[in-house]
């Protein structure tokens, strides 16, 4: 028997691991899920999950939604789409599909890699990567993008493309869907955004600093 613990909650971005197979299967941390109403999303800081805005029109997120840890979106990442002057500087966000109803947030869990879209969103980089549960059976034969149900990514593509417009207001949409990408790319994508997270930010030997 394992009787080893964290002994303090760890923060979701910086504390939890991406996963021991990443970049094929990695952890992610869920902020929404299909049936919120509100964009939740991570507090850099504190690790808590902060209230961000209403989701801006009707539509609901279609799978679950978060991010993976120990990822950032940087310069590596921003090569991977044209015409983006950086990434947007926050981790690499997930969606994960999943047969059951998942009605909570705050969940870590394993995801299998299947593609992704590549938004530009004012210039930046903003990937969103597709993935499908691991331990849902249901799934077992997607092992990439193309093996999901047309529907099932057109419904993720509308929802990133229109998430942001200001339907009260003057209808504008800083989001331009660039395309989607199957498993190998989303792959090379998640790569590129664990480099870009230890640039960023070094692990830093104690001892040294202590020294």
């Amino acid at each position: 028997m394992d009787n080893s613990f964290d002994r303090y909650r760890a923060h979701p971005w910086h504390g939890l691991t991406v996963g021991k197979e990443a970049p094929s299967i990695v952890e992610a941390y869920i902020e929404i899920t299909p049936f919120d109403a509100v964009k939740y999303e991570i507090d850099k800081q504190t690790g808590y999950l902060r209230v961000d805005r209403p989701q801006g029109s009707s539509a609901l997120p279609p799978t679950l939604y978060g991010f993976i840890p120990q990822t950032y979106c940087a310069d590596r990442v921003a090569a991977f789409t044209p015409n983006a002057d950086f990434g947007d500087q926050d981790p690499l966000d997930i969606c994960v599909l999943s047969q059951q109803r998942i009605d909570r947030a705050e969940v870590v869990l394993s995801a299998r890699v299947v593609g992704g879209i590549r938004l530009l969103d004012d210039g930046e980089a903003d990937d969103k990567i597709v993935a499908c549960l691991t331990s849902d059976t249901v799934f077992d034969y997607a092992k990439d993008l193309k093996n999901l149900p047309t529907a099932v990514v057109n419904r993720l593509v509308h929802y990133f493309a229109t998430y942001k417009m200001d339907v009260a207001g003057s209808g504008e949409n800083s989001i331009e869907v660039i395309g989607t990408y199957g498993a190998a790319e989303a792959r090379s994508v998640i790569a590129a955004s664990m480099e870009d997270y230890q640039e960023h930010f070094p692990v830093v030997d104690r001892r040294q600093v202590e020294s």
